[in-house]
């Protein structure tokens, strides 16, 4: 077996994607494409993940609780993150769905990307083209936004938010 050297950010975005897909059929080749990551690093990827017990030895079936449990637990001490300067991006976090119809701000969180047409505080994504990869997916885009509730949110933000991935993942 190939020794574990740690997860990735993109590997969280690679089983949200997954996710995402619900029950429909997926190939290494598709999720290549539509993240905007190579092959080989989504080969990577999934090998990380199950060795990490994230997904099954074959690489087919999410093991969604493990999921869960580390998107609660360990996400935000893993991959932490502070909002940062003013930018124009694709919203995130409590400004974006699910959580904008529960949270009211003034202060949108934003990842910083050209093509955004929101102006807020700039937050890194899990992966470089996560912005562009939501943009064409709305259900991966509430994985990603929820994900980052919980690496930037308060408490409230963060309780619903496990509670929407919950709802999503089991």
């Amino acid at each position: 077996m190939k020794k574990h050297s740690g997860m990735r950010p993109h590997d969280i975005v690679v089983l949200l994607k997954i996710a995402a897909k619900g029950n429909n059929a997926w190939y290494m080749k598709d999720l290549s494409m539509e993240l905007s990551i190579s092959a080989s690093e989504i080969s990577e990827s999934l090998n990380r993940s199950a060795i990490a017990g994230l997904i099954s030895k074959n690489k087919k079936r999410l093991m969604k609780l493990a999921i869960l449990d580390f998107l609660e637990h360990g996400l935000r001490y893993v991959y932490p993150q502070q909002p940062g300067a003013k930018a124009r991006g694709v919203a995130t976090a409590h400004s974006a769905a699910p959580l904008n119809k529960e949270i009211v701000s003034n202060e949108p969180y934003v990842w910083p990307y050209g093509l955004g047409t929101v102006r807020g505080e700039s937050i890194e994504p899990l992966h470089p083209k996560v912005p562009e990869a939501c943009l064409k997916d709305p259900i991966f885009y509430e994985y990603m936004a929820l994900c980052d509730a919980l690496r930037v949110g308060r408490a409230r933000e963060k309780n619903i938010a496990i509670e929407e991935l919950r709802k999503r993942l089991c």
